[in-house]
């Protein structure tokens, strides 16, 4: 049976132009620039205005990858889209971006997560190569959270931004490269901590729910920050001690880009210093399912063919996950 790796060959991304800053927020809402620093690391996030939904920014991603790589869109043959603001309920995104993009032999479909979305896509992405049935598959996580947040809460609406990464996942055999390892888990108890009540078929759209609120994310930080610190600790360093890497062997760590306080905590847990952790947070904030894929883009450069890298992220459900990967060019 043929052995067949799942390599990432290719990166691209979005944000959109319009920053919204720190100070900006200051006429918003009762906060402040120094008290939104020290408490997230955010300094400015990035918002897409107009009527425009999540699409639009995955397009950006996804032509920049292809272009990058010199993909057709016709040879692709899987576009899984993790997004927690989807254009439509139906037809999916993902759906939308195929016909966008000309992927005329592609099946797609959505991926809902929270802010573990993109690595639960890359982990699906990769059973679906690992297979054999499929060759190339385009993995896009996005979302404009800025139609989601009530910018009179200032616990929520300093946090989160809008932006989109893609990423081409490929078959290669008998590959030293790609996706090595994967673990991922999910408690379903912790909705009350951190959810969106409307929306949904329990609650669906009404004058009622629209003037409560439900229909905007709702967080209890305390209980999200600790346990995020302990779940995205835990899992990457079990992904570690099954694949026998230490701080020293491990070049990059990629977190979900939540806050930067939870970001160095997990890397200090880990073992791993500061300067091998990808950072974005300050000037994109939380992009939800769009951080990991962002930060791939962003320091791409800086990446070696070869690379242990792990991947850590923790979201809304609570869903958590790592993945490691040796970087494919």
């Amino acid at each position: 049976m043929k052995n067949i790796k799942a390599v990432i060959k290719g990166v691209g991304g979005y944000v959109p132009d319009y920053v919204l800053t720190n100070q900006e927020l200051e006429q918003m809402v009762d906060t402040k620039d120094e008290w939104i620093v020290s408490r997230t690391g955010i300094k400015e996030r990035r918002i897409l205005k107009g009527d425009l939904g999540s699409s639009f920014m995955a397009e950006k991603a996804a032509r920049m990858v292809l272009e990058k790589t010199n993909t057709n869109p016709e040879n692709i043959d899987l576009i899984i889209c993790s997004t927690v603001t989807p254009d439509y309920l139906f037809p999916v995104t993902s759906n939308l971006l195929c016909d966008k993009l000309g992927a005329k032999n592609a099946f797609s479909y959505d991926m809902l997560a929270a802010c573990s979305g993109f690595l639960y896509c890359l982990a699906t992405g990769t059973a679906f190569i690992e297979s054999g049935r499929f060759k190339k598959a385009l993995l896009i996580g996005v979302d404009k959270m800025s139609s989601i947040v009530n910018y009179k809460d200032r616990t929520t609406c300093i946090i989160f931004g809008d932006g989109a990464g893609a990423v081409l996942l490929e078959a290669e055999e008998d590959s030293e490269y790609g996706v090595q390892d994967m673990v991922m888990r999910t408690d379903g108890s912790a909705f009350p901590y951190l959810n969106m009540k409307g929306g949904g078929s329990m609650m669906p759209a009404s004058v009622e729910s629209v003037q409560r609120g439900d229909h905007y994310i709702y967080q209890e930080g305390a209980t999200v920050f600790k346990t995020a610190v302990t779940r995205m600790s835990e899992i990457a360093g079990k992904i570690m001690e099954r694949n026998h890497l230490t701080g020293d062997s491990i070049q990059w760590l990629v977190p979900h880009q939540a806050n930067k306080r939870i970001i160095d905590a997990t890397a200090e847990r880990m073992g791993i210093p500061s300067e091998k952790v990808t950072i974005n947070i300050q000037k994109y904030g939380n992009t939800t399912n769009g951080t990991i894929p962002l930060c791939l883009w962003d320091f791409e450069k800086q990446f070696k063919k070869g690379d242990n890298i792990v991947l850590a992220a923790f979201g809304g459900g609570f869903t958590w996950g790592s993945i490691y990967l040796k970087w494919g060019y």
